[in-house]
């Protein structure tokens, strides 16, 4: 048996911190670490992508679907097996491709580590083929980035690469130069300038203080109109929440990235806030004299309540958060779990003189799933797309898994789509870059085999880069228990987000040369590969869409043929500029804009029948 090498114990350190796939593209600079893999008898597996961009997506995704199990917001889930999401790619063109992914992991606030190859150290500083100074490109992007250049170093630098990405969920990168990668293995000693360090981590619980829970108290029993805006920092707090709206008859509203952990089939659910969200949020956030705001750091600023017409508390584990998007009054740091039972012991009882409010509460709520429906029906050229997403709702499989790519495709799943309790759904959201549904749908899905799949994308992102990964879901679906992998497809031939964003924020007619997008036929090519298609062109065909394809086995693509003239409006009263904006560009359109304006005269005078005045 030929002697280990750094290679060699990478595998077996990643498979001691319970790592089970490393997503990437081979090339040169890291050949040596998939000598490795395919020698070891760990049972890590190695997912090849299309594209390392997309591997870097794969990653992100596989850690936000593993959410709940790296011990964040004080979890106990011992101190092995986080399995974490890590890419893997060549030096040069390879590494640069993992930027984006990155990118999404550090804005959205998730751990994941980076495996780079790089040039032989013999060679570095001489402007060698594909040589990079990696460890400046990557300075912005990690909490943590470190070359290994010794036998010796590699143990160490893993264990603190990975506990760095766990503790502060974020990207932390290690760069392999190829001739230490075929080092002889060596692990450190207790000796001078070596560190030996254990692959251990533990999440820690942190409690806020009770001098600041009791000024909480205080506000939250004083004031007379509260809503509560719930983020992915409530993850494991969903009964809290509703427990503590319940005693304070206060709103909830959520970010994008909070959606999934509130029931928004309850009575005081608002839904998703900022300029793809609900009426409802916009008009209780406008309103309201108090927000306690729970583990969002949600960048939509415009729509929090006016400055200074509401107080404010923020509930964060991280304590760089409270007051980082409002002034707030009261900053609990702390696991949201504990703290908002710690204020649900605390609060009065008596909340008698909130009841107007939780009425109002409740019939804006009420409207709100009356006008979301109103607008699912409204008649379009082929399929409304938010219709689509609303048939979705009633069908959606309780143990289902949701990706959501990044276009107009985000506003109809932040709107229309309810959630079952427990079924997860992610996308590139702060960062929200295009053509990464596909990827996170693999992901998840390889996490969980035996679960089906739905990923919500618009033509643009499978033109970008969804198309490529069909590949590899055909090749990937043979191995699942459950074949079942849904890829619904809003085809209208428009960058429909981006063209109605210049109608509105630049009061600029929609530029075709950038805007239209070339045909490509989806459902022949998902045929080709050997999957199940279905062209959707007309409203009543969606339900039989939906349940064939969901019952299908083998994986389905969804090209639903949708209007690009169903508007993006944003909720009222910051909606009334951006109809006005949209109405003046449209009118620079000429004849071929007549639809457009009249699907947005039929919207505005849906959202101000029931919202103009709020």
């Amino acid at each position: 048996m030929s002697e280990a090498t750094v290679s060699d114990r990478l595998i077996e350190r990643l498979n001691t911190w319970g790592i089970t796939r490393l997503f990437g593209y081979s090339g040169d600079g890291i050949n040596p670490v998939l000598g490795a893999l395919r020698r070891s008898d760990t049972g890590i597996t190695f997912i090849q992508s299309r594209h390392e961009e997309n591997s870097a997506f794969m990653a992100v995704a596989h850690s936000k679907y593993g959410l709940g199990q790296y011990g964040a917001q004080g979890e106990d889930t011992g101190s092995k097996s986080v399995d974490l999401g890590v890419m893997l790619s060549t030096q040069g063109p390879g590494a640069v491709h993992l930027l984006n992914g990155l990118y999404d992991a550090k804005l959205d606030g998730i751990p994941v580590l980076a495996i780079v190859g790089q040039q032989n150290t013999t060679a570095l500083g001489s402007g060698y083929q594909q040589e990079i100074n990696l460890e400046a490109m990557f300075k912005d992007v990690a909490v943590y980035c470190e070359e290994v250049v010794s036998a010796e170093q590699l143990q160490p630098v893993i264990d603190r690469a990975i506990r760095s990405a766990l503790a502060s969920s974020q990207p932390a990168v290690v760069i392999l130069p190829h001739d230490v990668q075929q080092l002889p293995a060596a692990d450190p000693q207790t000796e001078h300038a070596q560190i030996p360090t254990a692959p251990l981590w533990q999440a820690p619980l942190v409690v806020a203080q009770d001098t600041a829970l009791d000024e909480a108290t205080k506000l939250l029993d004083r004031a007379e109109r509260i809503v509560m805006l719930v983020g992915q920092g409530a993850r494991t707090a969903t009964a809290q929440v509703h427990q503590l709206a319940e005693q304070l008859g206060a709103g909830i509203v959520t970010s994008l990235l909070g959606k999934p952990y509130v029931d928004e089939s309850a009575a005081l659910s608002a839904g998703v806030m900022g300029h793809l969200g609900t009426s409802a949020s916009a008009a209780l956030l406008n309103s309201c004299d108090l927000l306690l705001i729970v583990g969002s750091n949600d960048p939509w600023t415009e729509f929090y309540p006016p400055k200074n017409q509401a107080k404010a508390i923020q509930i964060d584990v991280n304590a760089q958060r409270p007051g980082n998007r409002y002034p707030v009054d009261v900053a609990l740091v702390g696991d949201a779990r504990l703290t908002l039972e710690a204020l649900a012991q605390r609060v009065s009882p008596d909340a008698t003189h909130r009841a107007p409010w939780r009425e109002r509460v409740e019939q804006t709520v009420q409207d709100w799933h009356e006008l979301a429906e109103q607008r699912a029906m409204v008649p379009a050229h082929s399929v409304n797309p938010e219709r689509m997403i609303r048939e979705l709702s009633g069908l959606l499989p309780s143990d289902a898994q949701v990706a959501v790519d990044v276009g107009s495709c985000v506003y109809w799943y932040a709107r229309q789509l309810r959630l079952p309790p427990g079924v997860p759904a992610h996308l590139c959201s702060t960062l929200a870059s295009m053509g990464a549904g596909v990827p996170y749908g693999l992901a998840a899905k390889l996490r969980h085999p035996d679960r089906p799949v739905i990923v919500l994308a618009g033509d643009g992102a499978m033109q970008m880069s969804g198309n490529a990964e069909l590949v590899t879901l055909s090749e990937q679906w043979h191995q699942w228990s459950d074949p079942r992998f849904v890829v619904c497809i809003l085809n209208n031939q428009d960058l429909a987000e981006v063209s109605w964003e210049q109608r509105e924020t630049e009061g600029e007619p929609r530029f075709a040369a950038s805007q239209d997008l070339p045909g490509f036929p989806y459902a022949e090519y998902a045929e080709m590969l050997g999957m199940r298609s279905q062209v959707v062109c007309f409203a009543g065909d969606i339900s039989k869409a939906w349940k064939e394809a969901l019952s299908a086995d083998r994986p389905t693509i969804l090209e639903v043929r949708t209007d690009r003239d169903i508007p993006l409006i944003p909720p009222y009263p910051q909606g009334v500029a951006a109809v006005d904006s949209m109405r003046k560009a449209l009118s620079q359109e000429g004849p071929n804009a007549t639809h457009a304006l009249e699907l947005l005269k039929t919207y505005a005078d849906l959202e101000a029948k029931l919202f103009g005045t709020s």
